[in-house]
């Protein structure tokens, strides 16, 4: 249960932070929105503020925010079609009904000629006495139909009205807002555990490795290494890591004196790359230190965003194979193994997991955002747009592409949790 539970708000935070950056830029642009869904599928919860309605659905694998003006979005009152109309006082139709079950006293009813309810917001037709009517349409009207009533969207209103900038931010601020995410994450963590000093202090030593034998212990500060001085963990990394089988001369301090030793790396074959290692661990110790935090946060999501681009720069040249991806369910099993080593460990598996989100969405791949955004450059290189249908279905391909290798990540997930 506490796995489900961290699963759950670790995806909805994700997610939420995700669309509330596409739904808040949409909104400042204004257009109108007409669905925040968390989830996919079948609708759990639906509650309607405004002119918006905010779901939850059932299937855990992502979200949306639906705007007005995309695809299966447009209303087309074709001629002949019959309609009822209320109005308001000022004589604007503000109820447009579309079918003739739901009955209202002062409704009017029409025969459509002609209708326009994106740009001049009118509908011509003929009424019951066959008299010829002109109806100008409110901005704010209603169609309904079958029950489920919507709200018009004059075209100033709807996502393609709109300029290039403020299309390409709505899109764009998803990834943002996730990166957002991550530095705040961070910057909670430095602010509640503490931001780490990075001192190369050692945490412990393992068994039969070349730093036991040479006789380092634990709480050891290293200081030197071949007569460089050593500030950071990451300098001590970088000292050893390409001296695989080169003795090394180490000064370092314990309890207030200098000892000092000569070690000889070996060398460990890891996914990376392979690699010299002393065999000590490290637990950097930690400050209170309120800007400090914010640095830490900036400098940590900033760390996870090089390294996700250089393990997805492995992953395109083939270093790494599709078997090293993971879906919905590697994620579950990896928080479940992640949530044992405390709330803090969490939370940093939830910032990077923020940052891959982002990046992996930025991606100029068809039906994400990433995908969508070329478009928009290709828009401003080549004057005017792409051909709707022609985008449409490179986005469909793109979706059902997607969609297989998910089922083939979540497969391989399968058998390698569970088999």
């Amino acid at each position: 249960m506490e796995t489900v539970i961290s699963f759950i708000i670790i995806f909805g935070a994700l997610v939420f932070f995700h669309e509330l950056g596409h739904f808040l830029f949409a909104k400042r642009a204004g257009i109108l929105v007409r669905e925040f869904a968390i989830g996919m599928g079948p609708k759990i919860l639906g509650i309607t503020k405004g002119e918006t309605l905010y779901t939850v659905r059932l299937l855990p694998i992502g979200g949306y925010v639906r705007m007005a003006g995309e695809e299966m979005d447009r209303i087309v009152l074709q001629a002949g079609h019959r309609i009822g109309v209320l109005l308001n006082d000022e004589g604007l139709a503000k109820k447009i009904i579309l079918n003739q079950k739901t009955m209202y006293p002062d409704i009017m009813f029409l025969e459509v000629e002609d209708a326009d309810l994106e740009k001049e917001l009118y509908i011509k037709g003929y009424d019951e006495e066959e008299r010829f009517v002109r109806l100008d349409v409110a901005r704010d009207a209603v169609v309904e139909e079958n029950g489920t009533e919507t709200v018009l969207a004059p075209y100033d209103r709807q996502f393609d009205s709109k300029g290039i900038g403020h299309r390409f931010m709505t899109i764009f601020a998803g990834p943002l807002f996730n990166f957002i995410l991550a530095f705040f994450i961070f910057t909670a963590i430095g602010l509640l555990q503490g931001v780490p000093t990075n001192e190369p202090v050692i945490s412990e030593v393992t068994d039969d490795s070349p730093a036991q034998e040479a006789g380092m212990q634990a709480g050891d500060l290293i200081t030197e290494v071949e007569g460089t001085n050593i500030a950071s963990w990451n300098d001590l990394v970088d000292s050893v890591q390409d001296e695989a089988g080169n003795p090394l001369d180490f000064v370092v301090e314990r309890e207030g004196e200098t000892v000092e030793f000569t070690i000889t790396p070996e060398l460990v074959e890891q996914e990376q790359g392979d690699v010299g290692v002393i065999g000590v661990l490290y637990e950097s110790p930690r400050e209170q230190d309120f800007f400090g935090s914010f640095v830490y946060g900036a400098e940590t999501t900033v760390f996870w965003f090089k390294e996700i681009f250089r393990l997805l720069g492995m992953l395109v040249t083939g270093q790494f194979t599709i078997d090293a991806l993971s879906g919905p369910v590697g994620i579950y099993k990896t928080t479940e193994q992640v949530a044992q080593y405390g709330i803090f460990t969490l939370m940093s598996w939830a910032g990077m997991l923020s940052i891959n989100l982002g990046i992996m969405n930025l991606l100029p791949l068809p039906a994400l955002d990433g995908g969508r955004l070329m478009f928009f450059v290709l828009e401003a290189l080549r004057g005017k747009p792409v051909d709707r249908q022609k985008e449409g279905m490179v986005h469909f391909v793109g979706i059902m592409l997607l969609m297989l290798l998910m089922i083939v990540v979540t497969w391989n997930d399968i058998q390698k949790f569970f088999f």
